[in-house]
């Protein structure tokens, strides 16, 4: 189906900076053609200190709905009318849904982290997982894989505002889940290598090693990594960030943040039109030899 633009094109779109390298734009897009939907999806470059005026302009607009990537996700949650209980927790929102100017702010960053881990035949239900970051992807991670069952989780840090932030989220989950959760300091080496060699997982939360400082890695010392150990990455710019090949090169299995991506936007998919995103169709398309 050929789409044309016309007077009742839904609009739809990508707040962040940077926001060029996305391939959100193009999964959604490609989304809406299949299923014949007259939306349409853009991105936006808009940092946090333009974001207010952003967002009431699409307000204004009557947008259907918009995500929110780095640097915006924890900042949203002021700017919402509503919460759902997962943004509510972790204090951060990559995805908004608008009905008739009401703004509803969603977290499907986790969602589509375990739903990726599950893709790629990883079972970390009952087991323990190590985090880097403590910024909106890593707490978004870090409740849905306590709500999910996720055994332990010990999260790296400095002591910035989002490390304080992080301390209340992990208070309010243990009223809500089971999970045995740590907050630390980077500056402790030997408790980050105690945590990482009892850990079945270890995940990037953070943009270190997003391109273009492919360069960067926060863990540095390759032995840090187990034969046991699964190793992944929020980013997916580059496929393979500096600890992703850190990693391979140790024998550990990698995940990349691609998946993440596609499971996320199929879920806030979902919330602006209703409707299933054909992943299978997206995947073949755009995500293959992804990870």
């Amino acid at each position: 189906m050929n789409r044309q633009i016309d007077g009742h094109t839904i609009l739809t779109g990508l707040l962040g900076s940077p926001v060029s390298h996305s391939i959100s734009p193009l999964m959604h897009n490609e989304s809406f053609r299949q299923l014949g939907l007259n939306y349409i999806y853009l991105a936006f470059d808009v940092d946090v200190n333009r974001l207010e005026t952003a967002v009431e302009g699409l307000r204004a607009l009557n947008v259907r709905g918009f995500n929110l990537t780095m640097p915006n996700k924890n900042e949203m949650c002021r700017l919402c009318d509503k919460l759902s209980p997962a943004a509510k927790i972790s204090g951060a929102v990559n995805t908004v849904v608008n009905d008739d100017g009401v703004l509803t702010g969603y977290t499907t960053d986790g969602i589509g982290y375990m739903q990726s881990l599950k893709e790629a035949g990883h079972d970390i239900i009952g087991k323990k997982m190590t985090m880097l970051g403590a910024g909106g992807a890593s707490t978004a991670i870090l409740v849905q894989a306590a709500l999910d069952g996720v055994r332990e989780i010990s999260v790296f840090n400095n002591r910035s505002a989002s490390f304080h932030r992080m301390e209340k989220v992990i208070e309010d989950l243990k009223n809500v889940s089971d999970c045995e959760m740590h907050l630390y300091d980077y500056s402790d080496e030997h408790i980050l290598r105690r945590e990482i060699s009892e850990s079945v997982l270890l995940t990037n939360g953070t943009s270190v090693g997003m391109s273009p400082h492919t360069d960067a890695s926060i863990i540095t010392d390759a032995d840090m990594f187990h034969k046991n150990l699964i190793v992944s990455d929020v980013i997916y710019n580059p496929r393979e960030t500096k600890l992703l090949r850190m990693a391979r090169e140790s024998g550990c299995p990698t995940l990349n943040g691609l998946y993440m991506l596609l499971f996320q936007g199929a879920e806030a998919f979902k919330l602006w039109t209703g409707k299933e995103m054909p992943v299978e169709k997206i995947k073949e398309k755009y995500f293959q030899n992804g990870t």
